[in-house]
């Protein structure tokens, strides 16, 4: 079975709406789901009073709101981050319950602690569930989670920012496959995430923090190394482009910029792995197919 794939889209739309309101009458959804009723109202109130298509800026009123997607782009849950001082709870539902027990839920959840901890820079994420919820606990403890406190209605775990990060390098934190960096790399990159700002550089700073750092005399030969120019399968399309700084980007002449969403992507790969990744608002599948030139295989430790 494939592992579990999603992604976070800030977007919603009248049509998200409406799902979310079935999901909202569902007892087996709602039934551990403290505020439904309050949801569900404001839902409805928020469709009555705009005919607009979109509906992202009443959403995200007191928080951040996102939908869940699946690697065929369906909606199958939801998650919203609101702030507290310098710490955000994260309340999370997923409505598709075809989907329980496919491990959903834990891929939601460390995607909403990539927006948290690496967009919104919280200090501390917190999940507040009725301890009946077992499913939910087992999910968020999974994901690294410790026990905060707890009355009869209510268990809260917390995640610090310290520990997210440590688990990220120990690898305890991503379900995708081991990906490799070279300390040069690392260095330039870091440097870069420092000045920019954007949905990929939030996804770049979560591939360098998780990355394996190897000195560049020690990478792999098919590993996907800046300056590499590589072939790959975009769903069933081949491309073949070259990983650039944004500088040296020229998507006419194939340099892709390590800050698009495809450059992101493909960073760390070694020939043969394969990824989903959501590339111009929809999710692709990438094959790093073969590798044409790496600078570290070639001698050009400058590059």
């Amino acid at each position: 079975m494939k592992k579990p794939f999603v992604s976070l889209c800030p977007e919603i739309t009248r049509a998200h709406a409406l799902i979310l309101m079935d999901w909202l009458e569902d007892e087996r959804v709602t039934r551990h789901l403290s505020d439904s009723r309050s949801v569900s109202r404001f839902i409805a109130q928020a469709i009555d009073r705009t005919q607009m298509p979109i509906l992202t800026h009443l959403f995200n009123q007191g928080g951040r709101f996102f939908m869940a997607h699946d690697r065929d782009d369906r909606p199958v849950g939801f998650v919203r981050l609101v702030r507290t001082g310098r710490d955000y709870e994260i309340v999370l539902v997923i409505g598709d319950h075809d989907n329980w027990g496919r491990r959903i839920g834990s891929s939601t959840i460390r995607e909403g602690l990539k927006l948290a901890f690496l967009e919104m820079r919280a200090e501390t994420v917190i999940a507040k569930i009725h301890p009946d919820n077992t499913r939910s606990l087992k999910a968020f403890e999974r994901c690294g989670f410790l026990a905060r406190s707890e009355t009869s209605t209510l268990k809260s775990l917390s995640m610090t920012a310290g520990r997210y990060r440590r688990l990220l390098r120990e690898g305890a934190m991503a379900e995708a496959t081991d990906i490799y960096i070279t300390e040069m790399d690392q260095s330039r990159l870091q440097e870069l995430i420092e000045l920019e700002h954007g949905p990929a550089v939030v996804e770049l700073e979560h591939e360098i923090e998780r990355a394996i750092v190897v000195a560049p005399e020690r990478v792999a030969q098919d590993v996907v190394t800046m300056n590499s120019r590589v072939v790959l399968q975009l769903d069933d399309e081949e491309r073949e482009v070259s990983l650039v700084y944004p500088q040296d980007a020229d998507e006419r002449s194939g340099k892709l910029s390590v800050l698009s969403d495809l450059g992101a992507a493909i960073l760390g790969y070694r020939k043969g792995d394969a990824i989903d990744w959501v590339v111009s608002s929809r999710t692709r599948r990438i094959l790093i197919d073969r590798l044409i030139y790496q600078p570290e295989a070639s001698g050009d430790f400058h590059l």
